[in-house]
């Protein structure tokens, strides 16, 4: 099991955003958080990233708690915000081996290159940042999120803005991702965890609502199309 969440809230003040969530994450699947906006799906993320503390209950990281032992269970994590926050002004190996260095990778220029290569920058390696297409910022921000080789991979909204052909292209690439790691990404658009996510687990106001393989629910009366209706009821 790569992550072991059990009983986590969150509070904000007076404002509930998770309320008593358990889930069992294991290697080898996609999981998709769908819900729509403001059900909770970034601040859990968040918490399992080690971005925010939990107000109560603990999560598990490869074994590590994210609070008694926060460095290594962020060492097996690679985390891919909402708003990819990368430096525009930097060219692509640039920034990936400034990446590579705050993790102390110690062969650093050769994982550049593999991470390059696995995530499809190669055609666009030369130019800034700033001078990419969203598709390529986002496989950049896919780059750095890998290059420390991680267990577990968290995507917040992977897809968001991506025209057509820049999504089929992620798609493709999360998908092969989750074959040997633990993919956890957000989105509240039901396409999206259809064509990529192996099981999904339905978020409404800061509870879980269901939690099944994607062909289970898929299989069910009405659908996940019934499914997700209901969350945004």
């Amino acid at each position: 099991m790569s992550i072991v969440i059990q009983n986590v809230s969150k509070e904000f003040g007076n404002q509930r955003a998770l309320g008593g969530v358990t889930l069992t994450l294991n290697r080898g699947e996609v999981v998709g958080l769908l819900g729509p906006n403001g059900a909770g799906k970034s601040t859990l993320m968040r918490i399992i990233a080690g971005y925010l503390p939990p107000t109560s209950g603990h999560v598990e990281v490869c074994g590590f708690d994210v609070m008694d032992a926060p460095l290594e269970a962020k060492r097996q994590v690679g985390y891919l915000p909402e708003r990819n926050p990368v430096y525009e002004d930097m060219y692509v190996r640039e920034y990936l081996q400034f990446v590579a260095g705050i993790h102390r990778l110690k062969s650093a220029k050769e994982r550049v290159s593999e991470v390059i290569l696995e995530v499809g920058l190669s055609p666009e390696v030369h130019k800034q940042i700033g001078q990419l297409s969203k598709g390529y910022r986002q496989r950049v921000g896919l780059a750095q999120a890998l290059i420390h080789d991680p267990e577990v991979l968290i995507l917040d909204e992977p897809t968001s803005g991506l025209d057509p052909n820049q999504l089929v292209d992620i798609r493709a690439l999360i998908r092969r991702l989750g074959q040997e790691r633990t993919v956890i990404l957000s989105t509240h658009i039901m396409q999206e965890v259809e064509a990529m996510c192996d099981r999904v687990v339905l978020i409404r106001l800061g509870d879980i609502v269901a939690d099944a393989p994607l062909s289970k629910l898929v299989a069910s009366e009405g659908g996940l199309e019934a499914q997700f209706k209901a969350l945004t009821a």
